[in-house]
């Protein structure tokens, strides 16, 4: 990468904010101090004129910085190449040469020049091998008779033999095999026992956890619609002196607690449900349970706005009336350029009656409401599944 590769990339940057400008009026005329709303419709129109589309995260980290230090992925560059009326990113560069500026087409290469360097290396290797054929039979050693190694005879003579013979008869009253052999069976069952009685102590001491533990069935109830939830669940367990211990319970399954503890305390949350602390002795307490869960309704009609692309005149006045004027509202972003953003009311009823692909991905992750039954704090996300 060059420096020139930057400077037309800032080019291109500069032309791309030119095309939006003429169909479209942002908030400011500088690209790099968009952002929420601004975004979501370039990212709308960008896949209406070039086919493609740029997450949040990387409109942050290319177009929020100048300049930049580092260039976006060629697929990228092609996408907003062709935003801006060029068939590439190679096209834009070969009309915007910088003075005495060289652009490498490697197009023009005809095949026979791509293959040439290929073809070298074939003939050289085919040229090799019979050179190394030769001096490896060469280097063989020959089996030929002279080289064979001379048999040596050992033994001495057959009188001896026979001399060995008559000793070993002689101390044959002598022989201990039989007292060998048991002491050899006693000492290899010793050895069996001893490994057997250490294996069992490994084993009490690796699983005693699960041999003096037990376990717990938990299943969340809507205690509206008495039903179970189809919803993740953030389960706390706490314990005295100790961090609390954070579980998800899946939807439609119950949650399952192994503890020896004599005694329980857990706290249920849920973007759609009110959280709950729950309380148990172990000692008397039954294996299996039903918990019952108030849903946030308010969370829950949020959701259910967000997600609705019918009726977005009912829709607006609907949420219009849930939410206070005075509300805080929080968009969080996946991305470490920029955390955390807050809205007011009529931004955020905007956003949410958008007719755009990117609110699929809405989630609403806290809710609270005030004494009037309004609501007083929204925080939401729109999660992104851009590749790295």
């Amino acid at each position: 990468m060059s420096d020139l590769d930057l400077l037309h990339f800032e080019q291109l940057k500069k032309e791309v904010q030119t095309q939006y400008l003429e169909n479209y009026t942002p908030s400011d005329e500088d690209i790099s101090k968009w952002k929420g709303i601004d975004i979501i419709y370039f990212q709308e129109d960008l896949r209406k004129r070039a086919k493609g589309n740029i997450s949040e995260k990387s409109f942050y980290t290319y177009f929020k910085t100048a300049p930049v230090t580092k260039l976006p992925r060629i697929d990228m560059l092609n996408i907003l190449s062709a935003y801006a009326g060029y068939m590439s990113w190679y096209d834009f560069k070969k009309n915007h040469l910088f003075a005495d500026e060289i652009l490498a087409d490697y197009e023009d290469l005809n095949e026979e020049q791509l293959n040439a360097p290929e073809r070298t290396v074939e003939n050289s290797s085919s040229e090799e091998v019979p050179e190394k054929t030769s001096e490896s039979s060469a280097a063989a050693p020959q089996n030929t008779p002279e080289n064979l190694p001379e048999k040596i005879d050992l033994q001495i003579s057959a009188t001896d033999n026979q001399i060995i013979k008559e000793n070993s008869a002689e101390f044959s009253t002598y022989d201990t095999t039989e007292q060998k052999s048991t002491f050899t069976l006693l000492k290899k069952y010793l050895w069996l026992g001893i490994s057997a009685i250490l294996a069992v102590s490994v084993g009490l001491l690796g699983f005693k956890d699960e041999l003096f533990s037990k376990k717990f069935y938990y299943s969340f109830i809507d205690a509206d619609r008495n039903s179970k939830i189809n919803a993740e669940l953030q389960v706390q367990i706490l314990k005295d002196n100790e961090s609390p211990i954070l579980y998800v319970a899946k939807p439609n399954e119950p949650f399952v607690y192994t503890t020896k503890s004599k005694k329980l305390t857990m706290v249920v949350s849920s973007p759609y449900y009110r959280t709950d602390t729950i309380y148990r002795n172990l000692e008397t307490a039954p294996e299996a349970e039903n918990i019952e869960l108030k849903p946030n309704d308010y969370a829950i009609m949020l959701f259910y706005y967000s997600k609705s692309i019918t009726d977005l005149k009912k829709k607006r006045e609907s949420l219009n009336y849930l939410i206070s004027d005075n509300a805080l509202i929080y968009q969080v972003y996946d991305n470490e350029t920029y955390g955390v953003e807050t809205m007011d009311k009529q931004r955020y009823i905007n956003l949410v009656t958008l007719p755009s692909t990117s609110l699929e991905n809405l989630q609403v992750i806290e809710t609270k409401d005030d004494k009037a039954g309004k609501i007083n704090m929204i925080k939401f996300k729109i999660a992104t599944d851009e590749k790295k």
